[in-house]
């Protein structure tokens, strides 16, 4: 790599076609027809240079996990999830766990005696498509510890993860995934109860396998630790599940404890009851800059103005509309289905609304989520909720903001901004108007080319 500043020349920065110098992992100066004596050059041609995107709600490791895993979303009657699970317990190797994810109401009634007799020989586990319960076969039961009639276990990944026979995860294809997509910043929604998932994370970044700057949530349990070397700490992650509601004065607690340690809360909130629950709790414990209510999946109208008040950001994962709308229009109650992943509606209420994808339980393309947010269309074309839809630029804004301020102003290429960039391939209307195909030429973290080709 040449130690040379690098010249940027001719992109479009905020409507503008300028020059960008870049030195010391920093944006040193932004205009147009700089000096280019003693610059190693790449010519954008007039097409879009942008922040990088920040993803603000994923699951790294679940990522990793999910490609080594068999993903049955394609499956879509009982017959063929049976057939695709005998052939990978036919492919996989003897000593292997099967592990599958995307499993749903469409594979029919799957449980432990179904799994047993599909793969008798190794364990199994299979994840709903929710990312918040398990079913194992027989043997995998066994090899955990675990006892269920049914095979069924809720909201145990953190304890059970400590005891899959898994290998170690291998987060550089995540990275290079996510580098090709122009995301530069991540925040990890993962509710770790112990510092072990965060130490992964950080190993990841120290050793290049994740270029991306990291922000960790972690559970209640580690709301006071310091964040290991490469990761910063973000809100601590609450879950508020039907399945498993805390109490009003555990949830009000864990809302004081994270405030009084200087750190908002970001809710895990899907249904109605679960927000209802966790606005209460608010009421009680009152909010922070900061606080966050995650996916938003069902907001009733009457509640804005409450969000609204406390002071709440919303960051929600619009994709949701196109990857599993169909299946929504089928199932969800009819009076929740106009309520689905807002954003329009918060928006005009004054609440901030960041977006996110939610992978790998959501499409890990945040260009998918942009174009979600514009046209509110299922994959068979049926709209859901179509006066939510936002502009192509607000939608593409709201994954431009700061970590910690998702819904704030989208982050700027002026002189003493980190250079963590994203070059298109053509100016920015050009490939707004054809979304969700994703432009990225090139990304850059830090100065350093993490995507796309070397200057010539």
């Amino acid at each position: 790599m040449s130690e040379l500043p690098l010249l940027i020349t001719r992109a479009e920065v905020r409507g503008d076609v300028v020059d960008v110098r870049i030195e010391g992992g920093r944006v040193t100066a932004v205009g147009p027809e700089l000096d280019r004596r003693g610059t190693t050059r790449i010519e954008a041609g007039g097409a879009a240079l942008l922040p990088g995107l920040h993803d603000h709600h994923l699951h790294l490791l679940a990522m990793a996990a999910a490609r080594r895993s068999l993903d049955v979303a394609a499956a879509a009657s009982p017959a063929t999830f049976d057939d695709v699970v005998r052939q990978a317990d036919r492919a996989l190797a003897p000593d292997r766990w099967l592990r599958i994810i995307g499993l749903d109401d469409r594979h029919g009634r799957v449980d432990r005696t179904r799994l047993d007799a599909l793969a008798p020989d190794r364990p199994i586990r299979a994840q709903h498509r929710s990312g918040a319960a398990w079913v194992l076969n027989s043997r995998a039961l066994a090899a955990v510890g675990e006892v269920s009639d049914d095979g069924w276990l809720h909201r145990h990944d953190a304890e059970l993860g400590r005891r899959w026979a898994d290998d170690a995860p291998d987060l550089a294809p995540v990275g290079a995934e996510l580098a090709r997509f122009g995301v530069t910043g991540v925040t990890d929604a993962t509710p770790f109860d112990d510092p072990s998932g965060l130490a992964v994370l950080a190993d990841a970044r120290s050793n290049g396998q994740l270029p991306q700057r990291v922000t960790a949530m972690g559970g209640p349990a580690l709301t006071s630790p310091a964040p290991p070397t490469g990761l910063e700490l973000g809100p601590v992650k609450v879950l508020v599940a039907d399945d498993a509601l805390p109490s009003i004065g555990q949830l009000t607690a864990w809302f004081r404890t994270a405030h009084d340690a200087g750190r908002p809360v970001a809710v895990h909130c899907v249904t109605r009851v679960g927000l209802v629950f966790a606005l209460a709790a608010w009421a009680d414990a009152g909010a922070t800059v900061g606080d966050r209510i995650e996916h938003g999946s069902v907001i009733p109208v009457e509640l804005l103005t409450t969000i609204a008040d406390l002071g709440l950001t919303v960051v929600t994962q619009p994709a949701f509309v196109r990857a599993r709308g169909d299946a929504y229009l089928a199932e969800v109650e009819p009076d929740d289905v106009d309520h689905l992943y807002r954003c329009g509606s918060l928006i005009d209420a004054g609440i901030p609304v960041g977006l996110s994808t939610d992978a790998p339980f959501g499409p890990a393309d945040p260009w998918t989520a942009i174009a979600s947010a514009v046209d509110r269309r299922t994959a068979s074309g049926a709209p859901i909720g179509p006066s939510e839809a936002i502009t192509p630029t607000d939608a593409l804004d709201r994954l431009l903001t700061a970590p910690t301020d998702p819904g704030g102003a989208p982050r700027r290429i002026e002189p003493g901004a980190p250079a963590d960039l994203c070059l298109l391939d053509r100016p920015l209307a050009d490939a707004l108007a054809d979304l969700p195909s994703e432009r990225v030429r090139a990304t850059w973290i830090d100065g350093a080319l993490v995507h796309g080709a070397e200057p010539g």
